[in-house]
């Protein structure tokens, strides 16, 4: 049974790891509102540059960042890439953060 604590104890480490792995990239305001953008559904870089205003170059870093972390999917049409959340855990805990900052009970409060 010791052994069957330990193994529980590290597969814990590991969602912990991936939990505060998930909670830094999102600690980052632009990364966040890009995130909230796209929890409305795919977005060209363009749009997401209009929605957000965050200049190309910090846009482009920005959306790297997530891409790398796999919260994130890319595709390509013609000369437009669309982004969409990849990951469920990111929107999962990006419509927490909705609901709890800038849903209706938050009405009072800027977003």
């Amino acid at each position: 049974m010791h052994a069957e604590a330990q193994m529980d104890l590290e597969a814990l480490r590991r969602s912990a790891d991936s939990a505060c792995r998930l909670m830094k990239v999102l600690s980052n305001p632009d990364r966040l509102l890009l995130l909230c953008q796209l929890t409305q559904g795919e977005k060209r870089v363009g749009e997401l540059e209009e929605l957000v205003g965050i200049s190309q170059p910090t846009l482009s870093q920005q959306l790297g960042v997530l891409r790398e972390e796999g919260l994130v999917n890319t595709r390509r049409e013609g000369k437009n890439i669309y982004y969409e959340i990849a990951s469920p855990q990111a929107l999962a805990v990006m419509n927490v953060l909705f609901e709890q900052f800038c849903g209706p009970a938050q009405e009072s409060k800027p977003c």
